[in-house]
C-alpha cells in the first residue's frame, strides 16, 4: 500500500476509533510502520478534522516532517522497533478498559476469548506520566509476547499487522473489559485453566488459517460441498 493510502486509512480507523466508542476527542493516537520509520498521528488535533496531510511522518530516531506528532511517540517507536511481528500500534482511552486500568488490574482468563490477546492474561503495565520514556518502557514489559496490554490509569494499547486488525483488537480488549468488570460484581468469576488457555490459543491460530478443530470421532471437520 502507498503511504498516500496508508494515510488515508489511518485517518478512516481514527474516525471509526470514534464512532465505535473507543476513544473521545482528541485522546489516542495510532501509528503505522512505513518505509524506513513510521507514520502517526499528530497531537491535539480531533479526528472529524484531520486529513491524510495532517499525519506525521517520523524516523525511528524521532525525526520527524510535519505537525507535531502524538505525545505518545515514544512508545510507538519503541513497539515498532521491537516488535517486528506487527505494523500498527493502536492507543485509546476506552471506558471499561480504563476502568480496569485505574485500578492497575490484569485481565485474567475469565473468558476464552482473553486468547485473542495472545496470552492467557491481559497485563497491565505499571503507571508512569503520559508522553514519557518510562511509560514506553513499562508498555514494552506488559506487551512481552502479547497483542494487547491496559496502561495503569491511562488506557489501553492494541497491536497488530494491520490497522483493520488492530482496530478489531481494541474493540475486543474493550469488550473483555466490559464484561469483565461486570462479571467482578458478582465476585471474583472462576479462571479458566493454562492448560485449555494453550489449548484454546492453538485452536485460535488454527481457525485463523481457516482450519476448524480437528476432535476426532466427534463430528469431523467441516468440508465444501
Amino acid at each position: 500500500m502507498s503511504e498516500k493510502a496508508l494515510r488515508k486509512e489511518m485517518v478512516s480507523i481514527c474516525r471509526r476509533m470514534n464512532s465505535s466508542g473507543i476513544n473521545q476527542g482528541t485522546a489516542g493516537n495510532l501509528s503505522v510502520r512505513s518505509n524506513d520509520g513510521f507514520l502517526i498521528t499528530p497531537s491535539g488535533l480531533p479526528y472529524e478534522t484531520m486529513d491524510a496531510d495532517d499525519i506525521v511522518s517520523m524516523d525511528f530516531d524521532g525525526g520527524y516532517v510535519g505537525r507535531m506528532p502524538s505525545s505518545e511517540w515514544r512508545f510507538h517507536r519503541d513497539i515498532l522497533t521491537h516488535r517486528k511481528d506487527i505494523n500498527v500500534v493502536l492507543h485509546c482511552h476506552s471506558v471499561h478498559a480504563t476502568t480496569l486500568a485505574c485500578h492497575h488490574k490484569t485481565i485474567p482468563a475469565f473468558h476464552y476469548m482473553t486468547g485473542v490477546a495472545g496470552g492467557s492474561t491481559i497485563r497491565c503495565a505499571k503507571y508512569a506520566t503520559f508522553g514519557t520514556q518510562a511509560l514506553s518502557d513499562h508498555a514494552l514489559v506488559a506487551l512481552e509476547d502479547r497483542l494487547a496490554c491496559l496502561l495503569g490509569q491511562h488506557g489501553q494499547i492494541s497491536l497488530g499487522t494491520t490497522l483493520e486488525a488492530a482496530l478489531w483488537l481494541a474493540i475486543e480488549v474493550e469488550t473483555l473489559s466490559h464484561m469483565y468488570v461486570q462479571a467482578l460484581m458478582l465476585g471474583e468469576p472462576p479462571i479458566l485453566p493454562e492448560d485449555e488457555m494453550e489449548r484454546v490459543i492453538e485452536q485460535m491460530r488454527r481457525m485463523s488459517y481457516g482450519l476448524a478443530p480437528n476432535e476426532e470421532g466427534k463430528g469431523g471437520n467441516a468440508h465444501k460441498r
